[in-house]
């Protein structure tokens, strides 16, 4: 470079000119290195890249490969489940057969089990629960009906037990469809009784076997689903609709439920039984009711204990409350036992002379709790009351006017029809 002045001037601009050369190839040279670094390091991250998800490819094909032979073992499994609870529930499964001297078939839109529906004698079939090993079998009563005769017994081996009868059962106006029969002559045969569970403990969704003389002829069927709802409240009514009745607090359930499986139990896969099947939507696909084994202790237990048949009862008229109900009647609480005013329903909503009466219960009462269980929609009333023997006591939980009251009743014996 050619610059005026001395020759001294124009080298150093030279040398600068040299330097700033030399600073520009060192950029050049450092740019060409980090050019080759992020070369490799792009190169080694697409390496690891492609291994990578040819991993995942690889495994998710193994994941593919195996998922058909998983899916097969885990429904072997529930096979196998449901066929320890059929053979185990199974043997304390009878089937009843006898004469009904009046329909006893229900239908649409709730269907209840066992009777048929030709009118006057007629033979009818329905299934039971071995209790004990001296002859006790639970069933429904309109399994049994007043003016049943020539009741027999079969066991899931066929054993055939034609000395039966009924030592009783609750009254066709009774929400509680229940009766207890009593084989009086074993023949020297060793019953095995049903494992009760603990309904409470139920749970939607909850998976279920239903055991049952499946249309009278095909004994022991077994189907199974799962708990579809609690606390269901339906209207059985029969095939001409000239009978009906309420039932309450029942388990709904998808299990596959025909006529003739009245009274067999819906049982957990613990093979504990957590109901008493007892009704079906006659204009519905897989809608089924069962009582709740815990609502039936309390006769069962009686039962067995003096061979006699008792209903628990304290004499209350009253109304489950949910949303509707808490909105209906303005209440304050959204779980509990409303005793309905006589002024709304005509009726009494404590029964005079009654245990409820006696203990000091008034109408507008809301019964929220027995023995500080509280109730809820799969524990009602009736399920804490049935729970307990006629002559207990037990201390309810009532808010009245804004208070909470703590008010023993005894339990007592409904009466008869």
């Amino acid at each position: 470079m050619s610059v005026i002045g001395e020759n001294g001037s124009e080298k150093k601009v030279e040398n600068i000119t040299e330097k700033i050369g030399t600073r520009s190839k060192s950029i050049n040279k450092s740019n060409e290195s980090k050019i080759k670094f992020l070369t490799i390091a792009l190169f080694f991250i697409a390496t690891l890249g492609i291994g990578f998800f040819g991993g995942r490819l690889g495994a998710n094909s193994k994941l593919n490969n195996l998922s058909i032979p998983v899916q097969k073992q885990v429904i072997n499994k529930q096979g196998d489940v449901i066929r320890q609870v059929a053979s185990s529930v199974g043997q304390s499964v009878v089937s009843i057969n006898d004469t009904q001297q009046s329909s006893a078939g229900f239908s649409s839109p709730i269907s209840i089990f066992g009777g048929g529906e030709a009118p006057s004698s007629q033979q009818a079939a329905g299934t039971g629960i071995i209790l004990t090993n001296s002859g006790y079998v639970l069933t429904n009563r309109h399994v049994v009906p007043i003016g049943t005769t020539n009741i027999s017994i079969t066991l899931d081996d066929g054993t055939v037990f034609d000395n039966v009868s009924v030592i009783g059962a609750t009254n066709d106006r009774d929400t509680l469809d229940v009766a207890i029969l009593k084989i009086n002559d074993l023949k020297g045969k060793t019953l095995i009784p049903a494992k009760l569970g603990d309904s409470s403990k139920a749970q939607v969704g909850d998976s279920v076997v239903a055991i049952g003389n499946a249309l009278g002829q095909f004994q022991n069927t077994v189907t199974s689903g799962i708990i579809s709802g609690f606390g269901r409240k339906i209207t059985a009514s029969d095939s001409n609709g000239s009978s009906s009745e309420n039932l309450d607090g029942l388990i709904q359930t998808d299990a596959a439920i025909n006529e003739g499986n009245s009274g067999g139990p819906l049982s957990n896969l613990d093979g504990q039984v957590v109901g008493l099947n007892v009704a079906t939507a006659g204009g519905a696909q897989n809608i089924g009711f069962s009582i709740p084994i815990n609502n039936i202790k309390g006769i069962i237990k009686y039962a067995e204990s003096t061979g006699k048949f008792a209903r628990p009862y304290i004499g209350v008229l009253y109304a489950p409350i949910d949303p509707k109900t808490k909105s209906k009647y303005n209440l304050t609480v959204d779980q509990g036992a409303y005793i309905i005013p006589s002024s709304v329903s005509g009726t009494p909503g404590v029964i005079p002379d009654s245990p409820a009466d006696k203990a000091g219960l008034k109408e507008g009462d809301v019964i929220t709790a027995v023995n500080n269980v509280k109730m809820s929609q799969a524990v009602t009333l009736s399920s804490l009351l049935d729970i307990n023997t006629v002559g207990a006591s037990v201390n309810l939980q009532v808010l009245r006017d804004g208070k909470t009251l703590n008010i023993t009743a005894t339990i007592g014996s409904e009466p008869s029809n």
